[in-house]
């Protein structure tokens, strides 16, 4: 099938798009679409990766499935022949890669979840010994595994970079009592995919998550443990001291890297062969953590 960069739907209003989801209101509920756009360092590409949004899309329904008897979450249904308004060739291009969701009031904090050393908590330790302002233990090196993990909040920015939160800072912004209720599930989370994971031969390096307040019950949304919201490592090849193989997007910023783009837009063009080494990449970690 085509990649998809952009959606639009005939008889829904789109009410956000953000760097891969378009958001539809279904007016009791909503319809996330995951597109095949790619977003690095915060800046989308205007060359879609084919697959990625049914990656996306199908791991996240995977570990939603896998994870609700721990904590709630939004989704309801996959299934685009229960949406009525959908023309034939809407509901075709949406399958595999959409969801019917509940609303609900998201919290204005990405939760982080670091349980090995790598990317900005890397470059953080390095000048400063600590990441987010938790303290670590002398000589530890890139990639290794963390004593416990940690939770390294962030602020949800709309447009540019989120930037990094300490918990003091995240209780002045949302309060103790869901400040610590974001800290005790996001680790508990982690903590069951990442056994999970590791059975099917990934280890889970560091992983986001968003929550919401849904009809008063505190709720896990959006996307949850993909190549997007994930950093995935082959655990037979696992090495700590260096940077580590990957089935995420590391493979499109080493390349970003190593052209010396700026991280500003406008985005450097994407040869064909990143497109479809990426692509590979997100239908491995599919294929490695789902199966088929």
């Amino acid at each position: 099938m085509d990649a998809i960069r952009e959606t639009v739907l005939t008889s829904f209003p789109m009410i956000a798009q953000g760097k891969v989801r378009d958001i539809y209101d279904l007016n009791q509920y909503l319809l996330i679409v995951a597109t095949d756009r790619l977003s690095a360092f915060d800046v989308v590409f205007n060359e879609p990766i084919p697959e990625k949004g049914r990656v996306l899309t199908g791991l996240s329904v995977f570990w939603f499935n896998e994870t609700r008897h721990a904590l709630p979450n939004h989704l309801i249904s996959t299934d685009m022949t229960t949406v009525s308004g959908l023309t034939s060739g809407e509901r075709e291009m949406l399958q595999g890669r959409a969801m019917v969701v509940k609303k609900g009031e998201v919290l204005p904090v990405e939760c982080v979840v670091r349980g090995y050393l790598a990317g900005s908590g890397w470059n953080d330790y390095k000048s400063s010994g600590s990441v987010s302002g938790i303290k670590l233990p002398a000589g530890l090196v890139e990639s290794d595994k963390l004593p416990e993990p940690l939770f390294t909040p962030t602020t949800k920015e709309s447009a540019g970079h989120d930037q990094p939160l300490t918990y003091g800072q995240l209780v002045d912004k949302i309060g103790s009592e869901t400040a610590a209720k974001l800290k005790e599930q996001s680790l508990k989370l982690y903590g069951i995919a990442a056994r999970r994971a590791e059975q099917n031969g990934i280890i889970i390096a560091d992983t986001k998550f968003e929550f919401a307040w849904v009809n008063g019950e505190f709720t896990v949304v959006d996307e949850i443990f993909t190549p997007d919201s994930s950093r995935f490592w082959p655990l037979d090849q696992y090495q700590p001291g260096k940077s580590q193989p990957s089935f995420d997007k590391q493979y499109v910023r080493d390349y970003l890297e190593a052209v010396g783009w700026d991280k500003n837009p406008p985005p450097p063009p994407l040869p064909a062969d990143v497109i479809q080494h990426t692509s590979e990449k997100y239908l491995e970690a599919y294929r490695r953590i789902v199966g088929g």
